[in-house]
């Protein structure tokens, strides 16, 4: 990976972006985007287009959702520890003794989540997953009033964002899902600057993705779309436990995932698979036989319809604090993306 790629890829992941507080790391998207798109907006929503030949056919919207997972403050009690509430998925039994950040309008506060003591607990309590109102955030402060001065309602709170790499080309990080999707997609206008294209490319960073695929739903409404490709991460089974007979057998490192079911044009994964066998670009195929849990969910049915591919990039330990993907399958995701967007003509048919 291009050194300035993987200085990308850091700050996305080391910028915090739960849902509706997107803003931070789409600053970092827009800049990255500038030197290479014809064209950068933000929409109303929030979503970051970045646009390649953009008045040329067919138009193919590409979009990877910025936001993450994370937490909301809803209340601070008299002794000054915060009770918050999820936005988007959360295991408890992962976040329990994480490390935190509340992203306050002063700036970060260190926190940490908490409950009593295992030594303190009944026996009941030990053999029960908690809920929210169970623990809490202790930031280190004396009181009610020095957590008011600092931390207010609403404020997002996040993991202890970070970056760091394994062996085998292996990286690790909250929030990859679905960061390496935005870096992606952005990374795709890069490898495009500069070559001849026919089609119109829009490399979108949706927002809103992990509280029901908002983003993609008002963007590709405006973008108006032939084509669309979703990339998110999809689950690595390459771990103890998974059972493959119901989720399929996917590999990190093994190459991106192309998507087939209901929700995916036949026609744009057999274009999908054509290029990554003329460009010997590994991928694995995975089955869905319902609406996917992603973008390509609602990007599908805007308005008259959009011919809808999805591209899995395998992800272990989603939604907690150590999200491994391989590195390789990023940049093979990228060159998959480029060569699909260059090879597309105004004469290609995409009814199914």
């Amino acid at each position: 990976m291009l050194d300035d790629s993987l200085r990308f890829l850091k700050n996305l992941l080391q910028t915090p972006s739960p849902s509706g507080f997107e803003r931070p790391v789409q600053d970092i998207v827009r800049a990255w985007a500038e030197p290479y798109a014809d064209e950068v907006r933000t929409d109303r929503h929030g979503n970051v287009v970045a646009a390649a030949h953009p008045d040329g056919q067919p138009r193919i919207m590409l979009a990877g959702h910025c936001d993450q997972i994370g937490l909301m403050v809803q209340y601070i009690d008299d002794n000054g520890f915060l009770y918050v509430q999820p936005i988007g998925g959360w295991d408890m039994q992962i976040l329990l003794g994480q490390k935190l950040t509340v992203w306050t309008q002063s700036g970060p506060v260190a926190g940490l989540v908490a409950r009593r003591a295992t030594h303190l607990l009944t026996a009941d309590e030990r053999n029960k997953v908690p809920q929210f109102t169970d623990i809490w955030i202790d930031t280190g402060v004396k009181d009610k009033a020095e957590a008011e001065r600092l931390i207010k309602p609403g404020d997002p709170v996040t993991l202890e964002l970070g970056y760091r790499e394994l062996r085998n080309n292996l990286a690790s990080s909250p929030g990859m899902d679905d960061k390496v999707g935005v870096w992606a997609v952005q990374e795709t206008l890069r490898l495009l600057k500069g070559r001849p294209l026919q089609a119109s490319v829009f490399c979108v960073s949706t927002v809103q993705e992990e509280i029901g695929l908002r983003g993609a739903t008002t963007s590709a409404y405006g973008i108006h779309p032939a084509i669309g490709i979703a990339v998110d991460v999809c689950h690595a089974t390459d771990t103890p436990g998974n059972d493959k007979k119901q989720v399929g057998d996917v590999r990190v490192g093994a190459g991106p995932v192309l998507f087939r079911g209901p929700n995916i044009n036949p026609r744009v994964f057999d274009a999908l698979q054509n290029v990554a066998q003329t460009h010997a670009i590994p991928v694995q195929v995975r089955g869905y036989p319902r609406a996917t849990g992603t973008d390509a969910n609602v990007m599908q049915l805007s308005r008259d319809g959009v011919a809808t591919g999805l591209i899995g990039i395998p992800n272990r330990y989603m939604h907690s604090p150590v999200e491994v993907v391989g590195l390789d399958d990023l940049e093979h995701t990228a060159q998959l993306l480029a060569e699909f967007c260059a090879a597309a003509t105004p004469q290609m048919e995409w009814t199914p």
